[in-house]
């Protein structure tokens, strides 16, 4: 079980990074989005500074939406869902699986590329490293819910914009917990109140969403 596992988590990654949806396009549209803010805000640093947090969340939360579609697509184009489907290994797992390469492949690179992007804001060094910790949970709590909404378009054409209406709304509480917690954990408050609850969503989606995803698949496919 635990090859096919690792055969599986491998394939999704190399996949990922092909097509174009991995850590290139996603670290890309992150710089993107906090290319353009001061253009928005302003030159004012001290403001930039004091949103750079919120910004660094926003740019982050749009970029792990990137590929989101295409986790199950790509083996619903190929027949392998169909096999996957009635293979002796857990969809549960298999779905588990996917979501891990799709977080590694597009989640991860921006939780190492978040402190680096702050420093165009001016967001302070104590705030950097806060930054990246509640975004490494903040992450892998948006990707493992993204696979409910790419379980429920598979068999739609051209889901991507489905995929986000679906997961967008359900992902405001990790944006207002995560920022909350990159506040707090700044000011030197380690396991603050908004810090333990964005921690609980992380663990809720990552059993809830494979769970769920499987459960879809089952449902598409009957």
């Amino acid at each position: 079980m635990s090859e096919a596992l690792k055969a599986i988590l491998v394939r999704d990654l190399r996949l990922a990074l092909r097509a174009g949806g991995g850590a290139g396009i996603g670290v890309m549209f992150f710089l993107a989005v906090v290319a353009v803010t001061p253009f928005a805000i302003g030159p004012d640093m001290k403001l930039l500074a004091r949103m750079g947090a919120a910004v660094l969340w926003i740019g982050a939360l749009l970029a792990s939406l990137l590929g989101l579609d295409r986790v199950f697509a790509v083996d619903q184009e190929d027949g392998s869902l169909d096999l996957l489907l009635i293979a002796p290994l857990p969809l549960t797992l298999v779905a588990a699986a996917k979501g891990a390469a799709h977080w590694i492949a597009t989640g991860l690179p921006l939780v190492i590329a978040a402190p680096l992007l702050g420093l165009l804001l001016g967001v302070e060094p104590a705030a950097l490293g806060a930054v990246a910790l509640t975004l490494l949970f903040g992450t892998l709590a948006l990707t493992f819910l993204g696979l409910v909404g790419a379980s429920l378009s598979v068999m739609l054409p051209r889901a991507g914009m489905l995929v986000a209406v679906l997961v967008l709304p359900l992902a405001v509480p990790i944006l207002i917990f995560g920022v909350a917690a990159t506040e707090a954990t700044a000011r030197g408050e380690l396991f603050s109140a908004p810090l333990r609850l964005l921690l609980a969503l992380c663990l809720f989606f990552l059993v809830l969403g494979p769970l769920a995803a499987a459960a879809a698949l089952r449902h598409a496919r009957d």
